[in-house]
């Protein structure tokens, strides 16, 4: 392994053991690195990136989800700003846009066929909106954290900080069953938002420059995207203005990706694998 992948294959599997903030842990501790077996320390793939075109975001935007649906972008937000919205990709604009209330901190989002479910941080509250003009629709509970939120053909897939991903039936957004993320055989926590893509869970490592490419079945991080340098202009505060937003065009098959105060939202086409 070269050296520089080797530091940032460390510095991910390092985070598993720093949590962001305080939360209450996993009931089942994942197991050690040597009872792992052989096929999960492979060391994963790595891909840089080449920007396609970029467009305004809202720098008051503290995103948290994202997804893109029919030509337009939904996002949820964090913070001050704790919501969702509809987002015209071209301008940036804000077409429709409903906050949670002062109690509320924003998290994740997911659109499941005309609904949209956004997630709270520590509330164990989320919420259900219309598609359409995101008119509120009911609410949900769910144990613990909750940071990011996707979906595949059969489950809703959330993670809460801790290195797993965790699933939830999408009719009763009760929860079914969770699978332990690790890279080259180390528990890796920090998820923040999600993407599901061709099979696999795209996640931002909260606080890096990285996305990582988990398989949901096993919980391996199968490959790893540095978007160092994606945005060209410093941010305000380095520890919270962090790249944060994943959002996939199926049918273009065009990667979106933003982050938390950040001016631009861009389109990108990965490189490599390395």
């Amino acid at each position: 392994m070269r050296g520089p992948f080797r530091l940032l294959v460390g510095a991910l599997a390092a985070l598993a053991w720093v949590p962001a903030a305080p939360v209450a842990r996993a009931q089942s501790t994942p197991a050690p690195a040597a009872a792992i077996a052989p096929a999960e320390a492979t060391r994963p793939a790595r891909y840089g990136y080449e920007v396609v075109a970029s467009w305004p975001h809202d720098p008051t935007a503290f995103t948290q989800g994202l997804e893109y649906v029919d030509g337009v972008l939904l996002e949820s937000t964090g913070r001050e700003n704790s919501g969702v919205r509809r987002v015209r990709l071209e301008d940036g604009s804000v077409t429709h846009r409903q906050t949670l209330g002062g109690r509320y901190f924003g998290e994740g989002l997911t659109v499941v066929g005309d609904r949209v479910l956004s997630l709270t941080w520590t509330d164990g509250v989320g919420f259900i909106w219309a598609l359409d003009d995101l008119e509120p629709l009911g609410r949900f509970t769910y144990s613990g954290e909750g940071w990011g939120l996707t979906h595949d053909a059969t489950r809703i897939i959330l993670s809460d900080g801790e290195p797993r991903l965790r699933f939830l039936d999408p009719a009763t957004l009760a929860e079914t069953g969770s699978v332990p993320v690790t890279v080259m055989g180390r528990p890796l926590g920090r998820l923040n938002e999600l993407e599901f893509i061709d099979g696999e869970v795209f996640a931002n490592v909260w606080q890096t420059n990285f996305i990582v490419r988990i398989n949901p079945d096993t919980g391996v991080v199968t490959g790893i995207i540095d978007l160092t340098g994606l945005l060209p202009e410093p941010v305000a505060n380095p520890a919270d203005d962090v790249l944060n937003g994943i959002a996939w065009d199926a049918e273009g098959r065009r990667l979106f990706v933003t982050g938390k105060h950040w001016p631009r939202l861009f389109e990108i086409r990965l490189t490599g694998p390395q």
